[in-house]
């Protein structure tokens, strides 16, 4: 009897857990495998079966998340598969260069160094330019018309398009992007992701912003689109070798299942400037939380583990409940400019 009262609890805890990471990565297009992993490895679960089972489950989610994008006209397809070609190669490179690092014995210091580094940068940049009104959001009515305003889009971004190296391709947001471009930005992002091991949604998402210049939630439902081939190829070769565990992935999808559709509705609601300071903060307190467990495994510290893991469920909830309030408070107002219209 007590241990179907603990399955039941694992049952209930992963299914809410599942429901707060859904709406973080349908509205964020990442947060799976960043927040899954390492809660499943402080609960006692093998390496292997915690990354499997993140892969799977992030697989499985980025699709329903996806299919709500598109719902919403927020998927650029031929954006996508550029991506995905340029961060495969990138991916490749990238594992080169960690191979190197571990057989000089550097890589886990250099990659955490670096991880860390580039999380709080992305941070502070992404908060510091959505909480000063700059750098870019479009409005809903642009949004609605499938344009940017060309004032709305970041500096980096314009200057990138400047460059008319044919071929030119035509993206979502009324924007014109060289071909090359895309490519030596997709590449850029996979090599981070291959060398530091990550899926890489916090790198792809503000890549596709500030430095390629589509709207905000068009970033979030393509970097979704990449993530359903990335994480499926990932899920199916762990599965082959019977590493994923799907009493957990199945709970969890039972969940995220509401949570992605949430989020991703959320994202035509919620400001772009807003939806980029939840980002910055998301990213911020997930710097601060590997940092805290690298720092536990160098002093050999094991209660910093659990600390980490504290701070990034604390930031996922605390985040999942902002984005919840400013979603209410959105359709609230259109709701009440609809009835005041009407009248």
């Amino acid at each position: 009897m007590e241990v179907f009262g603990v399955a039941v609890t694992l049952l209930a805890l992963f299914a809410g857990f599942g429901v707060l990471i859904g709406l973080l990565f349908g509205f964020f297009g990442m947060g799976g495998s960043f927040l899954v992993t390492p809660a499943l490895m402080v609960m006692g679960y093998e390496t292997d079966v915690a990354v499997a089972s993140g892969l799977a489950f992030v697989f499985a989610t980025s699709v329903i998340a996806t299919l709500k994008h598109r719902d919403l006209g927020q998927v650029d397809y031929k954006l996508g598969v550029l991506m995905i070609a340029g961060t495969t190669a990138g991916i490749e490179v990238g594992k080169i260069g960690l191979h190197w690092l571990q057989e000089i014995g550097l890589a886990d210091t250099v990659v955490s160094v670096i991880y860390v580094a580039l999380l709080g940068g992305i941070g502070v940049f992404i908060t510091y330019t959505a909480m000063r009104g700059g750098g870019g959001g479009i409005s809903h009515d642009a949004e609605s018309e499938d344009e940017t305003d060309g004032e709305d889009i970041p500096d980096i971004a314009k200057t990138i398009q400047s460059y008319r190296v044919p071929p030119m391709m035509s993206l979502r947001g009324g924007i014109s992007v060289s071909l090359w471009l895309i490519l030596a930005v997709a590449f850029a992002t996979g090599l981070l992701s291959g060398f530091l091991g990550v899926g890489g949604g916090f790198i792809r998402m503000p890549a596709l912003f500030y430095l390629i210049g589509v709207p905000v939630p068009v970033a979030v439902g393509t970097d979704l689109f990449e993530i359903v081939f990335s994480g499926g190829i990932g899920s199916f070769l762990y599965a082959i070798d019977g590493a994923v565990d799907l009493s957990i992935v199945v709970p969890l999808l039972a969940g995220s299942a509401l949570g992605a559709r949430l989020g991703a509705a959320a994202t035509d609601l919620v400001d772009e400037d807003e939806i980029k300071v939840y980002f910055g903060v998301m990213l911020l307190l997930g710097a601060l939380a590997v940092a805290i467990r690298k720092v536990g495994e160098f002093a050999d510290i094991p209660v910093l583990q659990t600390v980490s893991l504290v701070v990034i469920i604390g930031a996922a909830a605390l985040v999942s409940g902002a984005v919840v309030v400013s979603s209410v408070r959105a359709l609230r107002a259109e709701t009440g400019y609809t009835t005041t219209t009407a009248d």
